[in-house]
């Protein structure tokens, strides 16, 4: 045999290969519920990355709000107080009123516009159906170049404004948690539940 060909058959034959036939070595498998390589070949129980985290850091992470206000902190917030925080973190993207831009719409009171009419205006209060989702966006969201930055108490202020200017609220109201639900979006009426059963648009 030429000498780099039996060279080739001893190195293979070193990593359990047959030269003759060619075929892979046995591999021993542990019980079919936990399918592993023999010990040598297993995971190890950790990689020694990180650490646990506390049910404080998840918790700081679950911060989700339903319509009903479930998952609401506890908190309140006014109209005035909220004119002073938007003027500082949200007009730049939004308008000093809430209409100008550059960024989404966030002012158009229901009524003013129709939402479902090319061109028109659509904010908070033409076509947003529950109030709680308005504290939910800020939250988790908002400011753009900051988001998570503001505090509870913050984001149930500008949540007031908000529902202050697009006619929602009188400037008088003060948005609690327990309250929040309760406010009447106008265009959560024309949304409706999507009951089809079959056919090409359904998957």
């Amino acid at each position: 045999m030429h000498a780099s060909g039996f060279s080739v058959c001893f190195f293979i034959a070193l990593v359990g290969f047959s030269c003759a036939k060619n075929e892979p070595p046995d591999i021993e498998l542990t019980k079919p519920s936990n399918t592993v390589l023999k010990a040598e070949h297993q995971w190890p129980v950790s990689f020694g990355f990180g650490r646990t985290a506390t049910k404080k850091e998840i918790d700081s992470l679950n911060i989700e709000v339903g319509p009903d206000g479930i998952g609401l902190p506890p908190g309140s917030g006014t109209v005035n107080e909220g004119r002073i925080i938007y003027a500082a973190k949200c007009a730049a993207c939004h308008g000093k009123n809430g209409k100008e831009g550059p960024e989404d719409i966030l002012v158009a009171p229901y009524g003013a516009s129709n939402p479902f009419k090319y061109g028109e205006a659509v904010g908070i209060g033409n076509y947003w159906p529950y109030a709680t989702t308005l504290y939910d966006y800020i939250n988790r969201a908002m400011p753009f170049n900051a988001p998570g930055s503001l505090t509870s108490a913050e984001v149930y202020h500008l949540t007031a404004f908000l529902l202050y200017r697009n006619r929602l609220i009188d400037s008088t109201f003060i948005v609690r948690a327990d309250n929040l639900s309760s406010i009447q979006m106008p265009a959560r009426k024309l949304f409706v539940n999507d009951d089809r059963q079959g056919g090409p648009g359904i998957r």
